[in-house]
């Protein structure tokens, strides 16, 4: 068949136009398509696979999970916050709001502590567990500031992989700078996020946190309590904070949970504390930092 020439030039428009369109996209490459919300379980799977397939690659066979709040600070950023209060309330000494804010910043270097502890603990798990190629006890955070950065940071410290669990919300939250590149993922949904959380988790270390560090901790004691995950150490760093936030012992009065589960978790207050219940927990040996 001959075609002249604007019938030839007429059919490459209309090819062109097929193969530009929506339908004819892969559907793999089709973010309309990935959008959509009835296509919900497929980047539900998506989300479930990803960070799955890359901690087997990077050969990483167990974690602990550090949780607490994105807002607490490092000593020396909290200590400078508070000194700028204290000039600020010098030259205005009768101005309430500067009153509230040196109290605020007080009450930041008091828990800035936490850092430090998060920071220490994640260095000497990593350092300890993380040689001749083998990752056990990786660290994995929610990959965002305050207490997760410490946790990331303390691996970093020592040259250590690290995981870190962002999640996409409002209000932009970027992930800390000390996550393992290879290692620090983004999710849409906050049920795939925490199953992550637990897969491979061989201890949870709860420091003071709001409601995200509420909601995990109470999900994963909720777990264990009902059988639907095998026990793990529940490490409770800080009993002031959580004897005064949780009345775990009114519950338990109450009759709404069982004595025995305020045996599901531990307080503790030191990083080497920490590792040595967790420790304790296994009932073996464990690698030990070394001197």
């Amino acid at each position: 068949m001959n075609l002249s020439q604007e019938e030839l030039t007429e059919r490459a428009s209309l090819q062109e136009t097929l193969v530009n369109a929506p339908a004819y996209r892969l559907a793999y490459h089709d973010q309309d398509l990935l959008d959509r919300p009835d296509m919900r379980p497929v980047r539900l799977q998506l989300e479930l696979f990803k960070p799955e397939i890359a901690q087997a690659e990077e050969g990483i066979h167990s974690t602990i999970v550090v949780f607490g709040s994105a807002r607490t600070l490092p000593p020396d950023v909290a200590a400078a916050e508070l000194a700028a209060a204290e000039e600020a309330l010098a030259v205005s000494p009768d101005d309430e709001i500067l009153k509230a804010g040196r109290v605020l910043a007080e009450k930041k270097l008091e828990q800035s502590r936490y850092y430090q502890v998060a920071r220490d603990f994640s260095r000497l798990v990593s350092s300890t567990c993380q040689v001749d190629g083998e990752c056990e006890y990786v660290v994995v955070t929610g990959g965002g500031p305050g207490i997760m950065e410490a946790g990331n940071r303390g691996a970093h410290d020592v040259g250590g992989k690290s995981i870190g669990l962002n999640i996409v919300l409002p209000f932009e939250q970027a992930p800390n700078p000390y996550v393992s590149p290879v290692l620090c993922f983004n999710f849409r949904y906050f049920a795939i996020r925490k199953m992550h959380f637990l897969m491979r988790a061989k201890a949870l270390v709860a420091f003071p946190g709001g409601y995200g560090t509420l909601d995990e901790l109470f999900e994963t004691l909720t777990l264990i309590q009902t059988h639907k995950s095998p026990p793990v150490p529940v490490i409770l760093v800080g009993r002031s904070f959580w004897e005064r936030v949780v009345n775990f012992s009114a519950l338990a009065e109450e009759g709404v949970i069982s004595p025995k589960d305020l045996e599901l978790f531990e307080y503790a207050e030191e990083p080497e504390e920490i590792w040595t219940k967790i420790q304790s927990f296994y009932e073996k040996d464990t690698p030990r930092p070394q001197s």
